[in-house]
């Protein structure tokens, strides 16, 4: 025998060993950025005859509502949408390939399947831990890392069958090159190196075994596949799944968490076929000359895993849908094309949880609409959607509600499949598909894809529902605050608004008398900007406040001079200012600062409805915090507030100023002040009322930096 048949690679190269389809090495590189043209994608797909029949089968489904059968594949591509060209298309390739292989069908794979089905899922959970762009490579990179143990078994079926079930570790791969010269790695990466993918697909499974201290700047992929690897066939090595875990920059405690869960997908997905994988690690393979035969338990785990890739890919397409009606259009629509529905209604729980209601997507909304099945009053449909369990219906069973019966007409057919989405132990509706009788069987052996499609529709519309709910808030939220900008700016205008109308009343008495006016137009001029200004902050609901450095004493005579010169100073109230027996200079915008006396001058005047005495004092410079501030002091002596009026002070209520001097424009104030970085507080007793405002000094540009951030709590007393 020549050396040259002993030589495993010559045997890789000349076995028959299947090639992943073109579609599936294109639709990996520009469907995953959705850059492919439609053009494009017919051209490649129409290479396979097979898929090609499944797209043009698919596109002339019912499931598109079309009137007459389309012929072209291109306008089948363009009525399918790019999620759905994937989901069919990758998940028949990928299993195309599995199933390929030869020998597989007289060896007990469920090892296999459940080993490559934990790795799949497991990096698709790191990819998205790690902020990786792209998850379904991950997972399709973990689905196929071992897929040259296949290769390999199926190239040498007598040497490798006691391989095949062995712990597959670096120990593995040292009696791989010892006996074949190639290690199942190397065959797995080089059998994907044929498919000729643009990505690091062929790396990630050449390098999981891999040891780690060469991988620290190698691919994300990489990285990924070989601690889902760790992660899934080494889990008892903390120390190696701790060093992978710091390559991938995650936290152990976060794998701990992914490990529980992709455990009970696995043991779900068992669970949902009635199989038992407690041993499948121990299954051993019989020897490679025995009799093929078909083992309907490993068939069932095939199914239950191309199941799995395809309800992962529904997820996402759900995950992409924009809008709650979009993503019930994408579930009834999916559900008909895997399920060979002949039309798909969803009902949802109406917000108090007490019917079942149609909505407004899918097939049939107009009589959905109104529809409506009350939980309390039991039938089958409800105990579906409350018990979370499927129910399959024929029109000849006994003891059918009028509901059903409904249904039975509106949706053309003599069965239905209610399908309950649930998510978590929260009940979200039912879906409910419309087949033929002799489509019952089929489909009650499909209960647990059934289950976990259910699963992640309801899961994607449980999150839409989230959003539709935050998004109701967050609309609240805003026109909340923009009802408060209009209280503040109405509140505000009409302090200019008075003035104009004053000045208005002094200019045309004055121009009778033929007197200037210069002073009193340049004063409308400015109340009429301050309108402007104010109305335009109604658009800004949190204004920044402007900088800049202000003379306050300039501030406080202007203002006093308004006051004075128009009706807003009655001649009973004496008003007294003590500004120029220290600095005035402060760190605040001038207009804001007069808004502030405005409103305070304004609530005093109205604090003396009998005369008194108002003073405006500068008391000089305030260390607080360390940091160094100006206190300026409006105080009138009437007769003061009352404890509880005094403990809400600056908060939004609304007052009609009899009596106590309260309302919104202390709540703008004390908004003002404290856009200003300064501080605001009031005294009051019964011999009067004071509000001392501390307001921040200019300082030199080093020993501001220096200084901690000013405070901005009001302090009363």
């Amino acid at each position: 025998m020549h050396q040259s048949d002993h030589d495993i690679r010559n045997r890789l190269l000349i076995a028959r060993l299947p090639a992943m389809p073109q579609i599936l090495i294109k639709l990996v590189a520009h469907l995953q950025a959705d850059d492919a043209g439609m053009p494009e994608l017919a051209a490649l797909i129409a290479k396979d005859a097979g898929m090609t029949s499944k797209i043009l089968g698919v596109a002339n489904s019912s499931a598109y509502h079309r009137q007459g059968k389309v012929v072209s594949l291109e306008q089948s591509l363009v009525s399918l949408g790019t999620d759905m060209i994937k989901t069919l298309v990758i998940s028949e390739s990928v299993f195309q390939t599995f199933n390929s292989f030869p020998h597989s069908g007289s060896t007990d794979l469920r090892a296999f399947w459940k080993s490559s089905l934990s790795a799949a899922v497991m990096a698709r959970a790191l990819a998205k831990a790690m902020a990786y762009p792209h998850a379904e490579e991950a997972y399709l990179a973990g689905l196929l890392h071992n897929v040259g143990r296949l290769a390999l078994l199926a190239t040498a079926p007598k040497e490798y069958a006691f391989n095949f079930t062995a712990r597959d570790d670096a120990a593995l791969c040292a009696v791989e090159q010892r006996t074949l010269q190639i290690t199942h790695a190397e065959a797995g990466a080089w059998l994907i190196e044929r498919w000729h993918l643009d990505s690091f697909l062929a790396d990630s499974v050449l390098y999981h075994h891999e040891p780690l201290a060469r991988l620290e700047a190698s691919h994300p992929l990489i990285r990924i596949v070989r601690l889902a690897h760790l992660l899934c066939s080494h889990a008892d090595d903390a120390e190696s799944i701790a060093q992978a875990a710091s390559l991938c920059a995650l936290d152990v405690a976060v794998l701990e968490e992914l490990a529980g869960s992709v455990a009970r997908q696995v043991e779900q997905a068992a669970q949902h076929l009635g199989i038992d994988l407690a041993g499948a690690d121990d299954i051993v393979t019989p020897p490679a000359y025995a009799p093929p035969s078909v083992d309907p338990v490993q068939q069932r785990l095939s199914d239950e895993v191309r199941n799995m890739v395809l309800v992962s890919e529904v997820g996402q397409t759900f995950a992409r849908q924009q809008g709650e009606s979009s993503l019930l259009e994408a579930i009834t629509r999916s559900a008909r094309i895997l399920f060979d529905f002949d039309t798909a209604v969803i009902l949802l729980q109406n917000p108090t949880g007490h019917a079942l209601v149609g909505v407004a997507a899918g097939e049939h909304q107009q009589r959905l609409a109104g529809f409506s099945i009350p939980l309390a009053k039991g039938g089958p449909l409800a105990a579906s959607a409350l018990e979370c369990k499927q129910a399959f219906l024929k029109r000849d069973m006994p003891a059918l509600g009028i509901v059903e019966e409904q249904l039975f007409r509106i949706l053309g057919t003599d069965s239905l499949v209610c399908v309950p989405l649930a998510s978590g132990q929260r009940s979200l509706g039912v879906l409910i598909g419309g087949v033929a009788a002799w489509q019952i069987p089929a489909c009650q052996k499909r209960e647990g894809f059934l289950r976990a499609y259910a699963n992640q529709a309801a899961t994607a519309l449980e999150t839409a529902i989230s959003a539709r709910g935050l998004a109701r808030r967050q609309l609240d939220h805003v026109a909340e605050e923009y009802r408060a900008a209009s209280r503040r700016v109405v509140h505000e205008v009409n302090n200019p608004l008075s003035i104009i109308k004053n000045y208005l009343s002094v200019l045309d008495h004055k121009l009778e008398k033929q007197e200037p006016v210069t002073g009193e137009m340049s004063i409308l001029n400015e109340e009429i900007d301050r309108v402007g200004q104010l109305i335009s902050g109604l658009a800004d609901l949190q204004p920044v406040a402007a900088s800049g450095v202000t003379d306050c004493a300039r501030v406080v005579d202007d203002v006093l001079r308004l006051f004075r010169a128009t009706d807003f100073l009655p001649p009973k109230i004496e008003v007294v200012t003590r500004m120029q027996d220290a600095p005035c200079e402060v760190e605040a915008d001038a207009d804001m600062l007069k808004q502030i006396l405005l409103n305070l001058l304004k609530n005093a005047v109205e604090a003396l409805p009998d005369g008194g005495r108002i003073e405006v004092a500068n008391r000089g410079h305030v260390n607080r915090d360390r940091r160094l501030y100006l206190e300026l002091c409006v105080s009138d002596n009437g007769a003061g507030l009352a404890p509880e009026v005094l403990a809400n002070l600056f908060s939004p209520v609304r007052s009609n100023k009899e009596g106590a001097h309260h309302g919104l424009g202390l709540s703008i104030v004390h908004d003002l002040v404290t856009r200003l970085h300064g501080v605001i507080g009031c005294r009051s007793s019964k011999s009067g009322t004071s509000f001392e405002i501390l307001l921040p000094i200019p300082l030199p540009a080093a020993a501001a930096a220096a200084l901690p951030a000013p405070g901005n709590t009001a302090l009363s007393s």
